[in-house]
């Protein structure tokens, strides 16, 4: 279970009072050096490359952190980026990029970004692994961004304490290390001075979070305006992950009433309906049931739903009151709270998101 007092999650309001020991650290430094003096704070931004990566991921950081302040700025980023070794190293693009910087770049820098890993989870270099624990023990931001989180959680960084990755390895870093509570859900996880972040784009998010945190929500949004990105998105990565329903298997004839369920979800239905249907008790029945689907019927119901109301969204026009009959909700206020408590966002919002029409979607009344 996540501790909701320590875990700031991208659910939640940022105006949320999280205690940010390592942010803050940064914060009451920077507040001590400007009675010292006149000019900028400056704040060390080691964000830490290898072979073979995904452009995008290592463009992040600088994108958000060396984006023009104002001129009003009290605080400055350099953001440096740097590798096992100084030299050439390839990209999933196919061009190479020079780093000049090794990891010594760590051991001076306020802030150190893992910006993403390797898709097969390899074990880090033991050099890189050192790197990330000297640095968290002086004091310093420590940051994985989506796959980023695995070098993390290798370097024990991450144990006990709650985190996410990119949802599609959310089971694998589970998997791999259980001291962690994974999250699949959220765009970020903040656990003080050690930040983890969902797939890919998330990364934005979870940088402008950072930034918001040391200059404040106003220069932070400004930036993120200027980057055509939400200042605080809602939803998580729950909308985002695809939830395979299975209803089919071995016991032919529950897979083909579970098929006729799919194809009737405005009707009513319930386990002694459908027992009765599949000519089994109730008992037999959910036996069946649950070593065909892995789930629930109750909870199998509602997937289908839920899934069926996505499709609808993404594809029509229907109003939210409709989608809520057609998909056997009843009511709009029904679907809502369904649809809030799976994909962390409403039907409305995920309309705007996944629609693959042009025109203007129907109001959600």
């Amino acid at each position: 279970m996540f501790d909701r007092k320590a875990v700031l999650m991208c659910s939640l309001s940022p105006a949320c009072g999280v205690e940010n020991s390592g942010l803050k650290d940064i914060i009451r430094y920077n507040q001590a050096m400007k009675k010292e003096s006149p000019h900028l704070r400056l704040i060390n931004v080691a964000v830490i490359a290898f072979d073979d990566i995904t452009p995008f991921h290592l463009s992040v950081p600088s994108i958000v952190f060396e984006a023009d302040l104002g001129s009003t700025a009290e605080v400055k980023f350099k953001v440096t980026v740097c590798a096992e070794n100084e030299g050439l190293l390839s990209t999933s693009s196919g061009f190479t990029i020079s780093t000049e910087h090794n990891l010594s770049t760590v051991a001076h820098a306020d802030i150190v970004i893992m910006p993403s890993w390797y898709d097969d989870y390899r074990s880090a270099p033991t050099a890189l692994l050192d790197a990330l624990c000297s640095a968290h023990a002086r004091g310093a931001q420590i940051v994985g961004l989506c796959l980023g989180a695995f070098p993390l959680a290798e370097a024990g960084l991450l144990n006990g304490k709650g985190a996410t990755t990119h949802w599609l390895a959310t089971g694998e870093l589970a998997s791999r290390y259980p001291d962690i509570h994974v999250n699949p859900e959220v765009l970020y996880v903040d656990e003080g001075n050690i930040i983890t972040s969902g797939g890919v784009a998330a990364g934005l998010d979870c940088c402008l979070h950072i930034l918001r945190h040391i200059v404040g929500a106003e220069a932070a949004n400004k930036v993120a305006r200027r980057l055509l990105i939400a200042p605080h998105r809602d939803g998580g990565q729950a909308q985002f992950i695809e939830r395979p329903l299975p209803i089919s298997g071995s016991d032919n004839r529950l897979s083909q009433i579970l098929e006729w369920v799919g194809h009737h979800l405005d009707e009513p239905h319930s386990v002694d309906s459908l027992a009765e249907r599949a000519a089994m008790s109730r008992r037999n029945f959910t036996r069946h049931f649950r070593q065909l689907t892995g789930t629930s019927f109750k909870q199998w119901l509602l997937n289908q739903r839920l899934s069926y109301a996505q499709r609808i969204l993404e594809s029509g026009d229907l109003s939210i009151e409709s989608i809520a009959q057609t998909t056997g909700f009843g009511t709009a206020l029904s679907l809502r709270k369904h649809f809030k408590s799976a994909f962390r966002t409403s039907p409305s919002v995920y309309r705007r998101l996944f629609k693959q029409e042009t025109s203007t979607p129907a109001a959600e009344r």
